[in-house]
């Protein structure tokens, strides 16, 4: 339209309207922190927030299954032999840590260790079937935690800070690279017989969106509609579900278009979830269709059971599984460790080394990483009741404690750093939980500081301002 003198506009005008221009600025600004815009090179938005990313760099495994063993199990009697408990077997040892409780002398491990595969490591005999794969798997003898108690512990090892709120590891998995099945959710936990110590935080999704919170499994159910409340509907057929699905859309749409309020997505989103869910959650979960050998390299018990479902799950696309042992903490043996370690540990070792043998045999090994570890260790020094007494069982130990990796991207039969020669604290190559994050994320293709989300005016990321890949377990 060609100019005139009608369409000047003074000098006062200009700057009101640049004015409101730039608040509206700001206001988007606003917007696209509470929607998670992020800065980041894998910021990928599609329709649905499970939708498959691209990470940083071509990953070296596509899933994680993590083994939690919650309670804190010993090192010094499982992967961390210490010969020198036995020399000094009922003295006080050379060096004085603060821990949780009262301790005594030093308790040698009532567990054999020996040798095992090419590599030589050194394995207790709890955990005889899982050493069988020590020469693909990366033993880490020098993790520490910030502080000797359950809680803080937990969400440091899961979420990254021991304080504050924080999306759990799975949650920046899933947000980093979606899941490759839609009909199931992206990140389960399961664990038998209720929930671990600070509950459905372990797999929170903190400021993250909703989606990509953790989905809980109680496997101490076979019949799937325990395991899964509400798979089938009592009340409509597929298709009357469908058709009020389509209705229920339509008016969260007309009532999203007049509201901004992220919260309400993630609700249109996990209803659509639950209804695809019932046409593919049911075949999942079921491993009544495993053949015999499969359920015989397994074992019997809901550790057989929720390891076998874990394997199915991650065939069929879903990015992070975890297994925890049971509720509570019950690797947390301060009395009595020797009975309390061997029955877990039995209940375990098997699915465990099964479950790396299945990978193996479908050819998933060589993109699953998979993690076996608690949120501590334990103290080489025997714990004392009030009294004075011994109890037979170890205090809590976040100075030096063991996790191990397999699969996709480890380099097996590996051995990094140590702890002193009783076991009490990492001095080799000590590895933070920020440092072992940053090379989960590195085995799944992300750099770690550049995977963010702009939450409350800053850009956080799961390792905060910390952590180093742990090069010397990469293959």
């Amino acid at each position: 339209m060609p100019f005139s003198p009608s369409h000047r506009i003074d000098r006062r005008s200009l700057l009101q309207r640049s004015g409101i221009g730039l608040g509206m600025l700001g206001l988007n600004s606003l917007f696209a922190d509470q929607e998670g815009t992020t800065p980041s090179a894998n910021d990928n938005r599609t329709a649905s927030p499970l939708a498959t990313k691209q990470p940083h760099f071509p990953g070296r495994v596509k899933r994680v299954v993590h083994f939690f063993l919650n309670g804190g199990p010993s090192h010094v009697d499982t992967f961390d032999p210490k010969p020198t408990l036995e020399k000094y077997a009922g003295q006080a040892p050379p060096m004085s840590l603060a821990t949780e409780r009262k301790t005594g002398a030093c308790m040698p491990s009532p567990f054999a260790f020996r040798k095992y595969g090419k590599s030589g490591i050194e394995v207790s005999e709890l955990f005889s079937r899982t050493a069988e794969h020590i020469d693909d798997i990366a033993v880490i003898r020098s993790m520490y935690a910030q502080v000797p108690n359950h809680e803080p512990s937990l969400m440091l090892m899961n979420c990254g800070d021991s304080v504050l709120p924080r999306p759990s590891v799975g949650a920046w998995a899933l947000y980093g690279l979606g899941s490759e099945n839609q009909n199931l959710p992206g990140f389960i936990s399961m664990c038998p017989s209720g929930l671990p110590v600070k509950g459905a935080e372990n797999w929170q999704s903190g400021f993250l969106p909703g989606s990509y919170q953790g989905t809980y499994v109680d496997p101490k159910h076979s019949r799937i509609d325990k395991l899964i409340e509400n798979i089938h509907s009592p009340h409509a057929t597929t298709k009357v579900q469908q058709r009020q699905l389509d209705l229920l859309r339509q008016l969260n749409a007309e009532h999203k278009s007049t509201r901004h309020d992220p919260r309400l997505e993630t609700r249109i989103q996990s209803y659509e979830l639950a209804f695809r869910m019932q046409m593919e959650a049911a075949d999942a979960f079921d491993v009544a269709d495993e053949t015999k050998e499969t359920h015989e390299l397994y074992g019997t018990g809901v550790h057989a059971r929720q390891t076998m479902i874990a394997r199915r799950l991650l065939e069929r696309g879903v990015r992070y599984v975890q297994l925890w042992h049971g509720a509570g903490n019950v690797w947390d043996h301060h009395a009595k460790l020797e009975e309390g370690h061997r029955k877990l540990a039995g209940e375990i070792d098997q699915p465990i080394s099964a479950l790396l043998t299945d990978l193996k045999r479908r050819g998933m090994f060589h993109d699953t990483l998979v993690i076996w570890g608690g949120e501590f260790g334990r103290t080489p020094t025997v714990e004392l009741t009030g009294g004075g007494a011994e109890t037979l069982g170890r205090d809590h130990n976040h100075y030096g404690f063991s996790v191990w990796m397999a699969g996709g991207g480890v380099r097996g039969g590996t051995i990094h750093g140590a702890t002193d020669e009783f076991g009490f604290k990492a001095t080799e190559n000590p590895c933070s939980v920020h440092d072992l994050h940053a090379t989960i994320l590195h085995l799944l293709g992300f750099d770690h500081t550049k995977l963010t989300y702009r939450y409350a005016g800053r850009d956080f990321r799961l390792t905060d301002v910390h952590g180093n890949v742990i090069k010397n377990i990469l293959a």
